[in-house]
């Protein structure tokens, strides 16, 4: 006879770290933390400038934190609460680093905000947001120069202007590899061009990432026009859904060929994470829900579903319908799309797939194990 229960989980975010990249997507609370806010204070006591830097860290926290959630377009509409409001909005906050004087004060600081107060905020605002983290992608980026594609061999400028990038902050974290003996034994520019599975899952599973995001850049310098900056991207791995993308971007005046590919590759990583925000908003106004089969090898296997549905956004809530040996039966609640919760979940390591009427929902254990490496 089957076992019976009824579970309900509170859908929550996710967020992501840069120096150590986790193979799959990042925990719970960190879409809704903010680090690295430096604060420099002066005033007529330390006690005074102490409280002034918070205030001010927190302001500077809360847009940061806007601009990771709230699609581009959206910006100009962002609400501007006082400062007794957004402390409230403040969960906690940590500081490190910090240094005083008897009128100066100075720290780094990481404010971790409420999320259901900020969902609020948002919604109050009737601002789209999501806060799905996607998962890490590798970027490569490969230079053509005088017939030949540079990707690894020095000097190539146009790697150098995505290592010199800040690290990101957005929920389509990119990582640009160290370009070391490994990295150069795992792909070459031939290879990362195609595509080629081995080679992309090598370089991939070492940095705990999904796949690889090839940026091809040409450099065009005619002689009577601005040089233009053509890039083509492709991505490749185990990911959802086809990306090829082509943009061009002309030299403003007196801007150098090293200041035209900063900003070109500034403005590619913020279309990649535009973009994936596009695809995860949350979309209140659209709710629907489906009945899946969940295989079980064990009882491992069912709370590690349970974990990850509790931490996707889309997911508003997951009722445990049935438990047996080897299968669950559950019934998912969602805002948005099919196209979205795919998405969401795909994030999660979790795939949903339908044959005929029947929805199944799998565990995929293809990212088990992947070691991620560090930048220095």
């Amino acid at each position: 006879m089957a076992a019976f229960a009824v579970f309900v989980f509170a859908a929550m975010g996710a967020g992501a770290a840069y120096a150590q990249v986790p193979a799959s997507a990042p925990s719970a609370s960190a879409a809704f933390t903010v680090r690295g806010i430096d604060v420099d204070k002066t005033a007529a006591t330390a006690s005074t400038a102490r409280e002034s830097a918070i205030a001010d860290g927190q302001r500077r926290a809360l847009r940061r934190l806007f601009e990771r959630l709230v699609p581009k377009t959206a910006y100009a509409r962002l609400p501007s609460p006082p400062d007794a409001q957004i402390a409230d909005l403040v969960e906690s906050f940590e500081v490190q680093d910090e240094r005083t004087s008897s009128v100066r004060y100075l720290a780094k600081l990481t404010y971790r905000f409420k999320p259901a107060d900020i969902r609020a905020l948002l919604r109050r605002s009737d601002i789209p947001f999501a806060e799905s983290y996607a998962k890490p992608l590798v970027v490569l980026p490969m230079l053509n120069a005088g017939g030949v594609a540079l990707l690894w061999d020095e000097p190539n400028p146009w790697r150098a202007a995505w290592d010199k990038l800040p690290a990101p902050d957005g929920l389509a974290p990119l990582i640009v590899p160290l370009g070391d003996l490994a990295d150069i034994a795992d792909i070459s520019a031939e290879q990362a061009l195609v595509g080629e599975e081995a080679r992309v899952a090598a370089i991939s599973n070492r940095y705990g990432a999904v796949g690889v995001l090839v940026v091809q850049a040409t450099l065009e310098t005619p002689a009577d026009a601005p040089a233009v900056l053509q890039v083509a991207l492709s991505r490749f791995g185990a990911v959802s859904g086809d990306l090829t993308v082509v943009e061009s971007y002309a030299a403003r005046p007196d801007e150098t060929d090293d200041a035209l590919m900063a900003r070109a590759a500034a403005e590619i990583a913020m279309l990649i994470e535009e973009r994936w925000k596009d695809d995860v908003l949350l979309r209140f106004a659209s709710e629907a829900s489906l009945v899946a089969e969940v295989k079980l090898r064990n009882l491992a296997d069912w709370v590690a579903v349970r974990s990850r549905l509790g931490e996707i956004a889309i997911v508003r809530r997951s009722e445990l319908v049935s438990l047996m040996h080897g299968l669950a039966t559950v019934h998912l609640s969602y805002i948005g799309d099919e196209t979205a919760l795919r998405l969401a979940l795909a994030q999660k390591d979790l795939t949903l797939s339908q044959d005929g009427a029947a929805w199944r929902l799998t565990l995929t254990r293809a990212a088990e194990g992947a070691k991620p490496a560090t930048r220095p």
